[in-house]
């Protein structure tokens, strides 16, 4: 049998269960304690009954007993509405005085002493005691029944309605308990969809993130604790391989910035052109290294704002002599007033800027990249280049990847940049082919906020 995940659904299953057996056995046992009681009340009844006619028994002084009943007590042993019976017997178990109108006893003599049903012949059931009682010298047996069909005998009617009784108010108490429990299990465990909700935010952008431990039940707590704990080791891995990375990048800037300027030094020559493009190639991918490991702590503030057309302009004015040197053209249509966002405009600058650069190195000689800044907080780079197959439109957005490895003008950082600074805007970046060929790199942002 499949057991569910769901801790309400296995409580719900096993309360619904404990219901069903507490609605059966609850009223079964309230039945058999009630049939008990009722039996000992009957019993100390019948029995004080037995004590009561043996007060009545006088002896004689020629040997023997009388009985006196006081008469306005003899109505209560009558043939025919009386609730009681009664029979006096001696230790040979002769009958010396009954209420009977054939004059004998209520049970066998075998019976004396016990407890006794007996079933007349009109159909009822005759239920009674026989009581020792000493009289003078001699002991005599007091028989007392009575007939639990009697009018007055309701006791036996109580205890046999009350099962089905006691069984019909039951169960909708039970049901009402169950739907009160079912509100309690979900309000328990709200605190746990909480903490849910909290750990699927966490990411190796949100790595402070921690899970509440306060409200949550005492027997998740160590469970939470611990993966709290994995969090912070997990939060000290990342940092430590963050600051590697800057530092390293940091390290590499100034070698290189020599080596820039040695070979600048060195006689003009195609060695001295291929060495100045690898150490320019080099440079540009320390930077961009150190740009990714900036964005993976950088947080955008509430009230940050950008002017999206502005930051458009800056970044197409910046590489238009890169696509001028590259027989392109280049051009911003769209918005021509102020597009504020919620941003940092640095790190906008460098999305775009990776954007254009992308677009400018996949367009071939002779072609255009153009940038649309729309007032809805959207930038479109548009490129005349070969498109993006739909299996690489979200690999081309992770670091390092490149479609050719053979291909060493690029690192594949320029993208992961961009949609890095997406992220952290809370913003997204996606690509597309154009209709007429080439692709269409979209970056979408949100409005800044009304001051």
């Amino acid at each position: 049998m499949k057991r569910s995940r769901s801790i309400i659904s296995r409580v719900v299953a096993l309360h619904v269960v404990a219901i069903g057996v507490t609605s059966i056995l609850m009223p079964l046992a309230l039945y058999l304690l009630l049939d008990q009681v009722v039996n000992s009340l009957h019993r100390d009844a019948l029995r004080s009954q037995a004590n009561t006619i043996g007060s009545f028994l006088r002896p004689q002084r020629g040997g023997g007993v009388a009985l006196d009943i006081p008469a306005e007590l003899q109505p209560l042993y009558s043939v025919d509405y009386g609730l009681y019976a009664y029979a006096v017997l001696d230790q040979a178990g002769g009958v010396l005085f009954s209420s009977r109108d054939d004059g004998a006893a209520l049970f066998p003599p075998a019976k004396l002493g016990d407890w006794i049903m007996r079933k007349r012949s009109t159909g009822s059931v005759l239920f009674g005691i026989s009581v020792a009682r000493t009289v003078g010298d001699r002991m005599y047996w007091i028989q007392v029944g009575q007939d639990l069909a009697h009018r007055d005998v309701i006791v036996d009617d109580i205890v046999n309605s009350f099962f089905p009784r006691v069984a019909w108010i039951t169960f909708p108490i039970l049901l009402v308990l169950f739907l009160f429990d079912i509100l309690i299990f979900r309000r328990a465990l709200d605190p746990v969809r909480a903490a849910s909700m909290t750990a699927a935010s966490i990411g190796p952008t949100r790595t402070d993130v921690r899970l509440p431990e306060q409200s949550l039940p005492a027997e998740i707590v160590p469970l939470v604790h611990a993966v709290n704990q994995a969090l912070d080791r997990l939060e000290a891995g990342f940092r430590a391989q963050r600051d590697f990375t800057a530092d390293m990048a940091h390290e590499l800037r100034t070698p290189l910035s020599i080596m820039r300027a040695r070979v600048d030094a060195l006689e003009p020559g195609p060695a001295r052109n291929a060495l100045r493009a690898d150490v320019i190639a080099m440079t540009r991918t320390v930077s961009q290294v150190l740009d990714i490991a900036e964005l993976e702590s950088f947080v955008v503030r509430e009230d940050a704002r950008a002017d999206l057309q502005l930051v458009c302009a800056e970044a197409v004015a910046m590489m238009a002599p890169l696509a001028v040197d590259s027989a392109k053209t280049i051009s911003l249509s769209g918005a021509e007033g102020s597009v504020w966002v919620r941003g940092h405009p640095e790190a906008l600058f460098r999305a775009v800027r990776n954007l254009i650069e992308n677009a400018i190195r996949h367009t071939p000689n002779g072609g255009a990249v153009d940038v649309e800044v729309s007032t809805d907080c959207v930038v479109r780079v548009l490129d005349d280049g070969p498109g993006v197959p739909e299996s690489e439109r979200e690999s081309i957005f992770r670091r390092f990847w490149r479609r050719d490895r053979h291909d060493s003008s690029g690192r594949g950082l320029g993208l992961a940049i961009a949609a890095r600074v997406a992220e952290t805007h809370g913003g997204s970046i996606t690509v597309d082919n154009r209709r007429g060929g080439g692709a269409a790199f979209t970056l979408r942002l949100q409005p800044a906020a009304v001051s």
